[in-house]
C-alpha cells in the first residue's frame, strides 16, 4: 500500500496527523518542506498528499501545480490557517481534492484522508480501464448480445436494420458493422433522412446532373455513389417520404439508380445499414412505410437497449465521457463519488447515452470541485429518477435501494411519495411471501437515511449523526451493521 504524504513546516501538525493515521493502519511519510518532497517524488509516489498552503521555501499551491504535472490523478488536500476565499478558489482551480481549514477536527481530517485514499484507488482502476477503452462500451447482457451479433456479422455483407431510441448509439453500431466487415477499407457514408428537406433528399441520395434544377451548376455524386465499395448508413429511415422509399427499394433490388435529371443508369456496390427509433411494423400498418421495403431492410435486425435498460453501464460510460470532455477542454478529468454514481443510476435518461454524454460535459465545466458529489448533478435530472432495484447496487449496498425515493423524489412528488413507495415495496414483498419483511424494509429505511445524511455532509459521520439526531457511536454501529462501509 502506498503511503499518505504530509508536508507542513509545523512539527506539531505533522506529529498529530502521523499518530492519527498510524492508528488507522495507514502508512505515513512526512516532510517539513516542499523541496524534500519533490526530491522524494523522483523515487516514489504517495496515494494521497496533504499539504500546508504556506511554508518557508515554497507554497502549497506551487507544490500542487508541480505535483499535478507529474501525477495528475493524485488527490491533494490543501491545509491552511488562512481561511480566505482566494486560497480556497486557488486550491480548487489548481486541482485540489479538498480544502481543509485549520484548526480542524482530527477525526474529520482522517475521514477526509480516507475518502481521498478511496478516490485514489478508484482513479487507478479508472486509468487502467481507460487504457483499454474499446470503440463501444457495455457490460450489460443486452449490449453483450449486440457485440456478439456484430461479431457474427463481421464477414457478411447482409443488410442490417438497427432499432432503438434516439441517442442510444445506433450510428456507433453502424460504424462497428462497417469497421469489422469485408468493406472496412471502403468509405462509410452516413445520412440522416429526417434532417434533410424532402426536396433535397433525393439529390442527396442519388446525386443530380448539371442543370437538373435551379442552382444545379455542376453534376454531383449522391451518397450511393460516394459509398461505392463501402457502407451507406441511412439513419431515421422511418421518416423517409413514400416516393423516395420506392426509389430506394429499386436500388436495393437491382443496384441501379438514376441521378436527378439523368437518363443513364448508375450502379453502386453498397452495403446498406438502416436505423430508426420508430416502430416500422406500425408505420407499415398506417400506410406510411412500404411493406416490401420493410422486408428488404429487415434482413437482420439489431435492437439497441435504452440506457435505463442497462443501468450497470452508466458508471463506466460516465467516467469515459468525463475523461473525453476533460481532454477536449484541456483540463484535468473530474471524478464521480460513489453517491453521485448511485444517483446517476436512478435517472431515466430519455435521451439515452447522448444525454449522459451531455451531462458529463456539463459537469466537466460546472461541477465546483474535482470530486463530483450527488448534489452537484443537474437538478433537472432529479424529476426523472426512479427507485433502484435491489440488484442494481453491489454487495452490502443492496440494502440501500430506497435512497432516491426518500431523499429526492418527495421534492417533486409530494411529502408522502416516499411512504407510498415503501408501501408498494412492502406489498410486493408480502405478496411474494418474502420472510422478514419488517427487518428488510427497516434496514433499507435506515440505510437510506444514513447514506443521504452522509451525502449531504460529504461523508462527515459526526456531522451526519448530528443532523439525524443520533449519537456518533450509533451511526458508526449502524454503518457497520448495514454494510455501508464496504
Amino acid at each position: 500500500m502506498k503511503s499518505i504524504w504530509i508536508v507542513d513546516d509545523d512539527h506539531s501538525i505533522r506529529f498529530v496527523l502521523e499518530k492519527a493515521l498510524t492508528r488507522e493502519g495507514l502508512p505515513v511519510r512526512s516532510f517539513s518542506n516542499t523541496r524534500d518532497l519533490l526530491a522524494a517524488l523522483d523515487e516514489d509516489s504517495p496515494q494521497v498528499l496533504v499539504s500546508d498552503i504556506r511554508m518557508p521555501g515554497g507554497s502549497g499551491l506551487d507544490l500542487l501545480a508541480k505535483v499535478k504535472e507529474r501525477l495528475p490523478g493524485l488527490p491533494v488536500i490543501i491545509m491552511t490557517a488562512y481561511s480566505d476565499l482566494d486560497s480556497a478558489v486557488s486550491a480548487f482551480q489548481g486541482g485540489a481534492f479538498e480544502y481543509l481549514p485549520k484548526p480542524f477536527d482530527l477525526q474529520r481530517a482522517v475521514e477526509l484522508i480516507r475518502r481521498a485514499q478511496e478516490e485514489s484507488l478508484r482513479e487507478a482502476v479508472g486509468e487502467e480501464a481507460a487504457a483499454k477503452v474499446p470503440e463501444m462500451l457495455g457490460q450489460a447482457p443486452a449490449m453483450q448480445d449486440v457485440f456478439r451479433a456484430i461479431g457474427r456479422l463481421s464477414q457478411s455483407n447482409v443488410t442490417v436494420l438497427i432499432t432503438g431510441e434516439s441517442g442510444s448509439g445506433k450510428e456507433l453500431v453502424a460504424h462497428a458493422l462497417h469497421k469489422h466487415s469485408p468493406r472496412a477499407e471502403g468509405p462509410f457514408v452516413a445520412i440522416n433522412t429526417a434532417a434533410i428537406p424532402k426536396d433535397l433528399l433525393e439529390s442527396e441520395l442519388f446525386g443530380h446532373e448539371r442543370g437538373a434544377f435551379t442552382g444545379a451548376q455542376a453534376t454531383r455524386r449522391g451518397r450511393f455513389e460516394q459509398a461505392d465499395g463501402g457502407t451507406l448508413f441511412l439513419d431515421e429511415i422511418g421518416d423517409m417520404p413514400l416516393d423516395l422509399q420506392t426509389r430506394l427499394l429499386r436500388v436495393l433490388s437491382d443496384g441501379q439508380f438514376y441521378r436527378v435529371g439523368g437518363h443513364s443508369p448508375q450502379r453502386s456496390n453498397v452495403r446498406v445499414v438502416a436505423a430508426t427509433h420508430q416502430n416500422l411494423e406500425e408505420r407499415v400498418r398506417q400506410g406510411a412505410f412500404r411493406e416490401d421495403l420493410f422486408h428488404r431492410l429487415n434482413v437482420i435486425r439489431l435492437r439497441l437497449p435504452a440506457l435505463r435498460e442497462r443501468r450497470e453501464d452508466i458508471a463506466m460510460l460516465a467516467r469515459y465521457f468525463l475523461q473525453r470532455s476533460a481532454t477536449e477542454l484541456g483540463v484535468e478529468p473530474k471524478r464521480l463519488s460513489d453517491a453521485a454514481v448511485a444517483q446517476l443510476e436512478t435517472f431515466e435518461f430519455p435521451g439515452n447515452v447522448r444525454q449522459l454524454e451531455n451531462v458529463c460535459h456539463w459537469l466537466s465545466v460546472m461541477a465546483p470541485s474535482q470530486l463530483i458529489e450527488a448534489k452537484d448533478l443537474p437538478q433537472d435530472l432529479m424529476t426523472s429518477a426512479v427507485p433502484l432495484a435491489p440488484a442494481a447496487l453491489p454487495g452490502p449496498l443492496q440494502h440501500a435501494v430506497m435512497v432516491e425515493p426518500i431523499s429526492a423524489a418527495p421534492v417533486a412528488a409530494g411529502p408522502e411519495a416516499w411512504a407510498a413507495e415503501m408501501a408498494r415495496e412492502a406489498r410486493r414483498l408480502l405478496a411474494a411471501g418474502e420472510p422478514d419483511v419488517w427487518d428488510t424494509l427497516t434496514r433499507r429505511f435506515e440505510a437510506s437515511l444514513i447514506l443521504t445524511a452522509l451525502d449531504v455532509t460529504r461523508g462527515r459521520r459526526i456531522e451526519a449523526a448530528q443532523k439525524l439526531g443520533i449519537g456518533r457511536n450509533t451511526i458508526t454501529r449502524k454503518i457497520q451493521e448495514l454494510g455501508l462501509d464496504a
